[in-house]
């Protein structure tokens, strides 16, 4: 059982309404970081309304390839061989997420990583939101020296006895998201959620399977990809100019992105493209918007959209602006 550390807050008598009645606090380890790289271990914790754990669940996962950083994860190609496939765990992990909010650090590398091996099954994860621990730091202004993990851990006195090991991370993860949402719902704080929607396409190509794990392997690992490569088609549409807030999309706008969405970006791009935008790969004084939830990212597109004076609007409000995008003047 988990236990409540000395900094963790007491729970509050009258508990936000608006709150989730779930989560599903989730750590998947995998063989990399990019689109076509597969989950190799997968664990959850399912906590109530208030944090209070219920149950826990862990598996391994063969990737069916190289098993990629295992200095990092310790899983070797040996250790996964009799692992089941994804599509073998893909309904004992749904009955896990059913109905809950997916709770992850980095969230939204766990909820693509999930996406897309569900995608791969043919099948859509039921996960509808997600919170990332990473956010709820930020909102709540823990004293955090950086957001890892570990640091989030030793705020709330919570002990990692094996970093990078799917179960023991959900496990500490569980243990320091419990005083971080009773310190939101004592604040009355607004949870940092975020819409979830499942890939609905997917294809891919073939991926050497490799029988060591070791370093060469992994690092000639980008030869699949969870989408087949496409060339953005022209937009036949002129630039009419930048967006004002307040009006109306209009066909011919010149649309970037910069960082996470919570719609996978090449799915939102191809909402954009079908919405009449040009969709722009870069920032130049001919962009009429920049899409970030994180404006100040400092990110390059992000820089260069504040020197140009390009307007900026998150995925949310890109989102609403879609359902009504003006047609291009005849």
């Amino acid at each position: 059982m988990l236990e409540d550390r000395a900094t963790a807050v007491s729970s509050p008598t009258q508990w936000p309404a608006v709150y989730p009645k779930g989560y599903a606090v989730v750590d998947v380890e995998t063989t990399g970081l990019a689109r076509d790289d597969r989950i190799i271990s997968a664990a959850v914790y399912r906590l109530d309304e208030r944090g209070e754990v219920e149950d826990h669940w862990y598996t391994l996962v063969n990737p069916e390839r190289d098993p990629g950083p295992v200095w990092i994860h310790g899983l070797t190609s040996e250790v996964l061989e009799g692992a089941p496939l994804f599509a073998d765990i893909a309904e004992e992990f749904a009955t896990r997420l059913e109905g809950r909010v997916l709770v992850a650090h980095n969230a939204v590398f766990d909820w693509q990583m999930i996406a897309r091996e569900y995608a791969r099954a043919k099948r859509e994860a039921p996960v509808r939101q997600r919170l990332c621990t990473i956010a709820l730091s930020k909102e709540l202004g823990l004293p955090l020296p950086n957001f890892k993990l570990e640091s989030l851990a030793a705020h709330y006195g919570v002990v990692q006895q094996r970093a990078h090991h799917a179960l023991d991370d959900a496990r500490v993860l569980a243990e320091a998201f419990r005083p971080s949402l009773r310190a939101a719902a004592a604040g009355g704080v607004r949870l940092p959620l975020l819409e979830c929607r499942p890939l609905t396409e997917w294809s891919d190509r073939p991926v050497p399977r490799q029988s060591s794990g070791g370093y060469g392997g992994y690092s000639g690992y980008r030869q699949g990809s969870w989408r087949p490569s496409r060339k953005k088609p022209a937009c036949p549409y002129p630039n009419p100019g930048r967006y004002e807030n307040g009006k109306r999309l209009k066909q011919g706008m010149r649309v970037a992105f910069s960082g996470d969405t919570s719609v996978d970006r090449e799915l939102l791009e191809d909402r954009a493209t079908e919405a009449g935008l040009h969709v722009a790969s870069s920032i130049s004084r001919l962009t009429s918007l920049l899409v970030t939830n994180d404006p100040d990212s400092g990110t390059s597109k992000v820089v260069k959209a504040r020197q140009f004076g390009t307007p900026v609007v998150d995925e949310a409000a890109f989102g609403q602006l879609l359902r009504d995008v003006e047609p291009a003047d005849e």
